[in-house]
Formats: structure tokens, C-alpha cells, sequence
């Protein structure tokens, strides 16, 4: 089940626990005992790698993830980011310490770059000065492995310059992939491991919103592209041509779209949950077996969303 991440000896789930909604920014409706209840749960179900940020609620999901797991931080993979802003040489060592003691362990296993220098109005930082933090990092124990997210291919090339990358954490799904074009070739021939965030496109392909949804109030999903005008009909098209697969397999869509997103070159996926039954429902997506014919079909059937997306890599209409 397990497989390598990078050139390293880690070895992650194809399903990671996402821990995004933990930290509350931007999300409604999500209590901490419920998520601590999800992490467990999903660590039962054998999903052992975990991903957060510093970002997440201001270091808050970093402090549930250990109120989750630290009983169990020798059989878990912990992987977090530093933000944008925390780029400069001193800022990273900084970031770090502070990940490490919110997250009450001596060691990350893989800390990415959570965006690259310069978005959301960040100091344009050479890749260099942030890689030397890094690698410096790795050499004192305190990280096992360097990542990044939201790179493109340029950026990564230019990372892996001033050290080893060893895994790409891009938004990446059924219905956004734009990865594929040119970073997903890069990556393997590289042996970086694809890390798919809003697999499920922010929920989207589990076919619980209907084409008529409104989003509450500080929801950050009612500013996602997929969930907007003609692309969301396009989806709830998808969707309905999806569900004969999904019977088929005795599975529901969410895990169809798991099951199909694993089964790319070098991929895999982090999912959130707002609950243990959640959590449990996302493991059950490693054991689905799909056949050539199924990733042709349903690989269709989600071009039918993408062919229409411009090539903007951004899914949110913010200003990044």
C-alpha cells in the first residue's frame, strides 16, 4: 500500500489526511472534537501520512494534529508548509521551530514551501536563500524531506537547483488538471511524488451539491471556479455519467474520484473530513482496483469539465 516519497526512505499512504478545514479559516461548520475524532479514525483505517500548514487557522491545525497523533508520532507521517511570507533565510528556521513545538515533535518528515515567493503580496525571495534554510534544516534532523506546492514546473526546476525536491503538492483532480500538461512529466522522470490537494474538488465530486447549492457566508468554496456558471453544469453532467461507474464498483463517487486520482503516474491524494465516518469512507478508496477501461472512461468524463478551463492555475477567483 505504502509507497516512497521521492528519492527518500518515507513512505506515505496514497491517501493523506488533509487538515486544511482544522484550522476553521475559511471553512464553516468545522468543530475540533469531531476532526481529532476523523484524524484517529483515519490513522485506524490505515491512512498514516498527515498534511498541514502553518497557514491553516494561524498554526491552529498544526496544534490539533498533535492533540490527534501525538500518541502515535512513530507510525505516522507529519508533513507540513511554511507560507509565503516566511521565505528569507531566518524567517524558515523561524517557521519551522514554531511548527515543530505546535506540532510537539523533534522532526517534520516533509516541510513544503506552501507558495512560491511573491504571492499574496510576499517579499519576492530567491529560491536560493529559502532552499539554503531548508537544506540546512534537513542536515540537522529537524526535516526528513523538502516539498513544494503550487510550483509550476519552471519554479520546481529552478528549487531543485539548490537542492532535492522531493515531492509537488498541486490542486489536482478529476476536474482540474492541470498538472498533467507539463509538471506531471517533469515529476517523473524526476522521481518527485505528486501530491494531489482538493481531490475531491473541495467536495465537489462527491455529488452532494445539487446544480441549484449556495454556500454560506465565509465559505472560502463559493469562490472556487468549479463551483460557478457553466463549469459547475458541466460537473453535474460529469457527475450523473459518473454514478453507473461508481454502482458498478460498489463504491460512492467520492471514492471513485480517489480511486481514479491514485491510480495516476506518481500521485497522491490528501483528503479532509469533518468527521471519523468521513475520514473512514476516504481510506476505503486505496482498496478499489480500476481497470484500464474504468481510468479511460471516467478520464472522459472529467475531460468534459476540463477541455472548458482556461489555463489559469489558480481554482479560486482571489487575487493570489
Amino acid at each position: 500500500m505504502a509507497r516512497r516519497l521521492g528519492n527518500t526512505e518515507i513512505e506515505i499512504t496514497p491517501i493523506l489526511f488533509g487538515t486544511w478545514q482544522a484550522g476553521k479559516s475559511g471553512w464553516v461548520g468545522v468543530e475540533d472534537q469531531p476532526v481529532i475524532d476523523a484524524m484517529k479514525a483515519a490513522f485506524d483505517a490505515g491512512i498514516t501520512t498527515f498534511d498541514t500548514a502553518e497557514a491553516y487557522g494561524d498554526g491552529y491545525s498544526e496544534e490539533l494534529v498533535a492533540k490527534a497523533l501525538s500518541g502515535v508520532r512513530d507510525k505516522v507521517v507529519l508533513a507540513t508548509k511554511v507560507f509565503a511570507n516566511h521565505l528569507h533565510y531566518q524567517q524558515v528556521l523561524e517557521a519551522c521551530e514554531n511548527s515543530l513545538k505546535r506540532l510537539q515533535t523533534d522532526y517534520i518528515d516533509l516541510y513544503q514551501i506552501h507558495w512560491p515567493a511573491g504571492t499574496f503580496n510576499s517579499d519576492v525571495v530567491p529560491i536560493e536563500e529559502t532552499m539554503k534554510a531548508l537544506n540546512e534544516l534537513k542536515q540537522q534532523g529537524k526535516i526528513r524531506a523538502i516539498g513544494v506546492s503550487n510550483f509550476s514546473r519552471e519554479q520546481l526546476a529552478e528549487a531543485m537547483q539548490f537542492g532535492r525536491i522531493d515531492s509537488l503538492q498541486p490542486p489536482y483532480n478529476l476536474f482540474w488538471r492541470g498538472v498533467e500538461q507539463e509538471t506531471m512529466p517533469h515529476c517523473v522522470e524526476q522521481n518527485v511524488a505528486i501530491i494531489a490537494y482538493s481531490a475531491l474538488a473541495q467536495g465537489l465530486l462527491t455529488g452532494r451539491f445539487g446544480s441549484d447549492h449556495q454556500f454560506e457566508e465565509g465559505d472560502i468554496r463559493a469562490k472556487n471556479k468549479l463551483f460557478k456558471g457553466e463549469t459547475y453544469q458541466r460537473a453535474q453532467d460529469a457527475l450523473a455519467k459518473l454514478r453507473p461507474i461508481a454502482e458498478r464498483q460498489q463504491c460512492t463517487l467520492a471514492q471513485l474520484a480517489l480511486a481514479w486520482l491514485i491510480a495516476q503516474p506518481q500521485t497522491s491524494a490528501i483528503v479532509g473530513a469533518r468527521n471519523a465516518d468521513q475520514a473512514t469512507q476516504n481510506a476505503k478508496a486505496m482498496e478499489i482496483q480500476l481497470t484500464k477501461d474504468d481510468l479511460t472512461e471516467i478520464d472522459a468524463i472529467g475531460r468534459g469539465v476540463t477541455d472548458q478551463l482556461d489555463d489559469n492555475p489558480v481554482m479560486w477567483e482571489f487575487a493570489a
